[in-house]
């Protein structure tokens, strides 16, 4: 029998979330379809150029998609799901820290890690774990009443989870099995119609809306799904033309005459949406939440450590610069660009020769290089300036702790309760690793890998013993 690919399990896991989500919320089919025009557009407008970061057919069919889980247990049974998917661990946020409001949770994305595997299908999953041991957040009753929640129900049933590890260990499944565990992994994140412990839930909200989403219901499920667009500035317009509330801004790198670098992302906000109650009394009784919104993002270049460091201090600038500007009425996008514009390289070219992102690189002479050179070194900057070597950018796969803690954050009810003057729970990607049960992958040195690869292969073709990156 025929074996479904790790790579066409992905594709369809991802088509069928989209319908779920759509269905659930139809908001989401109108951020698509205003995607879909804005690709179409752009691509007319640019051409090949517009294809720089990847084909229009994959950008247009890209989604990442957001779940929110409750305990370890949880987010290790989540990982062996979506490694049924070839879908692997891949950074560490910590959003408890990148946003002044209430937003305790650590998380990964689960995504490809291979460059074949991305370029066949991309979807990536953001998965948040709520913390309940930090006191910042949660008290030591409110603490054990959510661990008691959380470990009585079951997110994940076993022959999902069988199915996922058969799939994970041998590369895919027959046709039936495939068709099984795609079922069961899609219904797994349906939204629930349980009805809601109502004081349960808002004494949650209270503390965190994010808490309540995850510790207040029975089950999880898609907090958004993210279509990938080209031009956001665009998409966010004709949004608001279509009379759908957008948040208050597009998060992350200003829109500049520049090269697009790491990520950009914005969302419509969260819609009212039916819930049933269960009350004090006994009664059932339907009530609304705001939880779930459309996102959308664009996608830049992958910076190097050098770059981040910069492009952390351009925000780091941008911040200072507004907190005198704003009284001015002076907006973060027209400050960023000024800061983008003084600091940041304005071409790719720059980018590579500064070392500041990542690339692989097309020999673009016939001639051996290395023949005029005696076979000896040389540096990837003279390759570059001499136009032996011509850098094509590496898609930044990955996201931004600010970004995705402005995307809660602007979809909050309010900014909740957060005692700062207790001490947090302290985590970090090894830590995260443990709680998984497998190793979380460092993005950057996926980048840099896969860039070193491109020069490895380069350095062969033009008979060099070596490129050498200043």
């Amino acid at each position: 029998m025929d074996t479904v690919s790790l790579a066409a399990l992905r594709a369809e896991f991802a088509l069928r979330l989209a319908e779920l989500y759509g269905n659930e919320v139809p908001a989401y089919n109108t951020l698509v379809e205003v995607s879909r025009e804005v690709n179409t557009d752009v691509a007319a407008a640019q051409g090949v150029r517009a294809e720089r970061l990847g084909s229009i057919d994959r950008v247009t069919a890209e989604r990442h998609g957001a779940i929110r889980v409750g305990s370890p247990r949880e987010l290790a049974q989540a990982a062996r799901v979506f490694a049924g998917f070839g879908m692997h661990p891949v950074g560490f946020y910590d959003l408890r820290d990148a946003s002044k409001s209430s937003v305790p949770v650590v998380s990964t994305a689960f995504r490809p890690i291979d460059a074949d595997e991305l370029a066949k299908n991309p979807f990536r999953v953001f998965t948040s774990m709520l913390v309940t041991t930090d006191r910042r957040f949660f008290d030591a009753d409110t603490q054990a009443r959510l661990e008691e929640f959380i470990d009585a129900r079951t997110l994940f049933g076993a022959e999902l989870l069988e199915l996922a590890d058969r799939s994970a260990e041998r590369g895919g499944l027959d046709t039936l099995d495939a068709e099984r565990f795609v079922e069961l992994a899609t219904a797994a994140f349906e939204l629930f119609t349980e009805p809601v412990d109502h004081d349960w839930y808002f004494h949650l909200e209270e503390i965190s809306a994010v808490a309540a989403d995850i510790g207040g219901v029975p089950s999880t499920h898609i907090n958004h799904l993210t279509p990938r667009v080209l031009d956001i500035d665009a998409l966010y317009e004709r949004m608001e033309a279509r009379g759908i509330t957008m948040i208050d801004e597009i998060q992350g790198p200003p829109d500049w005459e520049g090269p697009d670098v790491l990520l950009r992302q914005t969302s419509f906000k969260a819609l009212a949406e039916e819930r049933q109650f269960r009350h004090a009394d006994g009664s059932v009784r339907p009530g609304s939440l705001r939880v779930r919104f459309g996102e959308v993002e664009q996608r830049g270049v992958a910076l190097t450590a050098k770059g981040r460091d910069l492009y952390d201090r351009m925000v780091a600038e941008t911040d200072a610069r507004l907190a005198t500007a704003a009284a001015n009425g002076t907006t973060r996008v027209e400050v960023a660009r000024e800061v983008w514009r003084e600091n940041l390289p304005s071409t790719e070219c720059e980018l590579a020769l500064r070392g500041l992102a990542f690339f692989t690189y097309a020999v673009t002479r016939a001639a051996r290089f290395g023949e005029a050179h005696g076979g000896d070194s040389t540096t990837l900057g003279e390759l570059i300036e001499s136009g032996v070597l011509h850098p094509e950018p590496i898609v930044y796969e990955d996201f931004l702790p600010r970004s995705a803690a402005g995307i809660f954050q602007s979809n909050l009810t309010d900014e909740g309760t957060r005692d700062d003057e207790e001490l947090g729970t302290a985590y970090d990607i090894e830590k995260l690793s443990q709680v998984i049960g497998r190793p979380i992958a460092d993005p950057t040195a996926l980048y840099a890998a896969q860039q070193q690869a491109s020069l490895t292969a380069a350095a062969q073709a033009l008979g060099l013993r070596s490129i050498i990156v200043d």
